[in-house]
């Protein structure tokens, strides 16, 4: 599991070189909300990684990606993970990632051209409609928003939230009920949405602990205001939304954990280095105190068993589907938020009020990342799905 071949190797040279010397300098401009002169600047380095070859590392190479295997991709999302502009830089960023994959394995030929191609190229993004306010996320199965068949048409009429990337997108893959009657993992499909027909209306950027954000980096609220779309924007079968959905999600959980384990890698280097900088009496400094030793060893720890997990988890994946590897994925995504949590906290703390600023990374991820103990699934929702299954097998 832990052998790299030499091609990765040298993929991930590349890409580790790229981002320290390429892409973590402009998150200032980030931090900074200095968004006009920050994306000029990225569209440069997004050319830039094209032209090294670091260009959609999931995706297969007669779609233009590098034809990577989830596991190999989870080590490339771990290095991306480092910066905060890392995945977006190689157009593997949330949401366009899944949406990709759900293109190339459920869209007609028609569906590719108008939508998937352009999204491969970089030159529009997408946003995926499923979470809804007046509903249970940790229940996907309920949902109100509705399509309704017109003709050759769907009727689409519903409330979304936390639609990733819906500032700027072009196009929303929306979860809607087309079968109420039908068995409840059966009731929702998947239906294309462009964003500029009538009726599509993103209400506002919702503010995520004091951040509106911008672009690729936001959550929308939408307003599907009887929403007019042709019959044949439908992804894959009428009623197999929520099929298709898990589908998305155990690799995309993959890639989040390995992200997760870059943002990681990151926070812990700027807690140590700045631990044996900062000094807290002439002469000593807080790298001496025992708190800081302690914290140091522990996410250590953590940090590596995480990633052994989720490169195990993706093994299982290559090797037997995500079915099989079901208890894998449930695992690493509460595991691994844990772990994230922990370790940002302690960085944050080790840096002491510069940890509060934008003057550093941590802020921005302790109010992002927060939420990966939510999104994908709660915490309290895999540890009880994973838990079912492993007492199963004793009664």
């Amino acid at each position: 599991m832990n052998d790299i071949s030499p091609e990765l190797r040298m993929i991930l040279s590349t890409i580790c070189e790229f981002v320290e010397e390429e892409i973590i300098p402009l998150e200032p401009l980030l931090l900074n909300h200095e968004y006009t002169r920050l994306m000029a600047q990225l569209q440069e380095k997004r050319n830039k990684a094209q032209s090294l070859g670091l260009w959609l590392p999931q995706i297969p190479q007669e779609y233009g990606g590098m034809g990577l295997s989830l596991a190999e991709h989870g080590r490339v999302s771990e290095v991306l993970g480092r910066s905060l502009l890392g995945h977006y830089v190689c157009n593997c960023q949330a949401p366009d990632a899944g949406n990709m994959e759900i293109l190339i394995e459920h869209g007609t030929p028609e569906q590719k051209e108008t939508y998937l191609m352009p999204l491969l190229r970089g030159e529009i993004r997408s946003c995926f409609s499923m979470t809804e306010p007046e509903n249970p996320g940790s229940n996907p199965t309920w949902m109100s928003t509705k399509a309704v068949k017109d003709g050759g048409d769907y009727v689409i009429t519903g409330h979304k939230w936390f639609s990733t990337a819906a500032d700027g997108a072009s196009f929303a893959i929306v979860m809607a009920i087309t079968n109420p009657d039908a068995a409840k993992h059966q009731r929702a499909s998947q239906i294309i949405v462009p964003t500029a027909v009538p009726g599509f209306r993103l209400v506002r950027n919702t503010s995520v602990m004091g951040e509106h954000g911008f672009g690729w980096a936001s959550h929308g609220e939408i307003m599907y205001d009887d929403v007019r779309v042709p019959q044949n924007n439908l992804l894959g079968p009428e009623g197999a939304g929520f099929i298709i959905a898990q589908e998305r999600l155990g690799p995309g959980r993959i890639h989040h954990c390995m992200r997760w384990i870059g943002i990681c890698e990151r926070a812990f280097d700027l807690m140590c280095a700045h631990a044996v900088r900062r000094e807290v009496a002439p002469g000593h400094a807080l790298a001496e105190q025992q708190t800081i030793q302690n914290w140091v060893a522990e996410s250590r720890a953590e940090i590596n068993a995480a990633r052994l997990m989720v490169l195990d988890a993706a093994h299982k994946i290559d090797a037997k589907g995500q079915y099989a590897a079901r208890d894998e994925i449930s695992l690493i995504k509460f595991y691994v938020a844990g772990v994230l949590q922990r370790v940002l906290d302690r960085a944050l703390q080790a840096h002491g009020a510069l940890g509060m600023t934008d003057e550093t990374p941590i802020a921005y991820w302790f109010r992002h990342e927060r939420a990966a103990r939510i999104y994908d699934g709660p915490d309290e929702v895999h540890k009880r799905s994973v838990a079912r299954r492993i007492l199963q097998r004793y009664a």
